[in-house]
């Protein structure tokens, strides 16, 4: 594994129904699940979140 990505892992419940549109986006565009839902975590915006210091 690459030690880049080795910083956090998390575990995600999905219902079926939810479970079944990522495959099926995953399977469309040939990209796995965890760099698509990397790409959504990096465009959240982070200015107007509250600091949790």
């Amino acid at each position: 594994m690459n030690k880049k990505w080795a910083v956090k892992r998390i575990t995600i419940n999905l219902t079926s129904g939810e479970a079944e549109i990522l495959e099926k986006y995953c399977s469309m565009t040939g990209r796995p699940a965890t760099d698509f839902i990397r790409e959504l975590i990096r465009s959240l915006p982070t200015r107007e979140m509250p600091n949790t210091d």
